[in-house]
């Protein structure tokens, strides 16, 4: 039922004629209790009529004209619009990290992200160029152009711990990605138990967490998008008497690898000058091609599929 005060201009109404809804154009009250309308048919022919409290009960307003009707607020709209356009540029900007960063990439460093990098669904990769190739750009623009594109929610970097903050601040101010630095205060504030499982973005030291076996358990009974560890060779292996000798870093680094999709080890020194060791640094990648490596001794093996080595010249 409508009340004689809902038939406003522009209202669509039941009940005047008989299964037709029509449009009101005008409305003149005639007292209280009384009101004139004038009105569209369906077929547009306008009419008049005169209407009284006792027609309240055969009146309904049609919902028709609202179906489409759009009710939000102008800003709410252009936010929300805004959004999904960023949400959809990497599908018309292959480069957007680069266009939303506060960086200016060398031609290199451009190579060995979208050229290399990105194309490798898993990434199980070795970023070894030489000092002052900017990995860490490189790697800034990897864990962007991965979040935008909706392929990395959750990631983790390891780096040693003098490099922590510098980690932090690299991301946040040339990439505007904020990272959590895990520290002892973490694990005491964690409100679930398992600190690694409350943050999305995460930066860890790599002896805290390798020297406790407590803080591995915890890491491991988590999933990880995309794992970068800085400084990687410190997770180092040897043969020694044909036997393989671990070390704890080691442990953590293969550790990582289990736990994540996506795997970026980087270091300026892969290579230690002993293919036994080099091969066994590369099972953190892929343990499975490197599984019997050690028996080879110092047989070389062709890595270009899984390492970028860029040398200064």
């Amino acid at each position: 039922m409508a009340r004689l005060e809902d038939l406003k201009a522009g209202v669509q109404v039941n009940g005047i004629l008989p299964q037709q809804t029509v449009t009101i154009i005008d409305v003149t009250w005639h007292g209280s209790a009384a009101v004139e309308i004038t009105y569209r048919r369906a077929d547009g022919e306008p009419r008049s009529q005169l209407l009284y409290r006792t027609d309240e009960a055969n009146l309904s307003i049609s919902q028709t004209r609202h179906k489409w009707a759009f009710t939000a607020p102008g800003d709410t709209f252009k936010l929300t619009a805004e959004a999904f356009r960023i949400h959809l540029a990497h599908l018309f900007d292959p480069v957007l990290a680069v266009h939303t960063s506060l960086v200016l990439p060398l031609p290199h460093q451009i190579t060995a992200v979208y050229g290399e990098m990105l194309s490798r669904q898993p990434l199980r990769y070795l970023l070894a160029d030489d000092p002052g190739a900017g990995k860490t750009i490189m790697a800034g623009l990897l864990i962007k152009e991965l979040i935008v594109r909706g392929d990395v929610r959750r990631c983790l970097i390891c780096a040693p711990g003098s490099l922590a903050g510098q980690w932090q601040d690299e991301m946040w101010f040339k990439f505007q990605t904020h990272f959590d630095i895990f520290t002892r205060e973490t694990v005491e504030s964690s409100v679930s138990g398992n600190p690694f499982q409350e943050k999305d973005l995460v930066i860890i030291r790599l002896d805290q967490v390798a020297r406790s076996e407590e803080l591995q358990a915890k890491l491991s009974r988590t999933d990880w998008d995309l794992v970068i560890v800085d400084e990687a060779h410190k997770m180092s292996a040897s043969l020694w008497g044909g036997e393989m000798k671990v070390t704890k870093r080691y442990r953590l680094g293969e550790l990582l690898g289990s736990i994540s999709r996506h795997f970026l080890l980087m270091t300026a020194t892969p290579h230690n000058g002993k293919e036994e060791d080099f091969q066994m640094f590369l099972r953190l990648i892929d343990p499975d091609r490197f599984e019997n490596r050690s028996k080879l001794h110092n047989e070389p093996v062709d890595v270009s599929d899984i390492m970028r080595r860029m040398v200064k010249e």
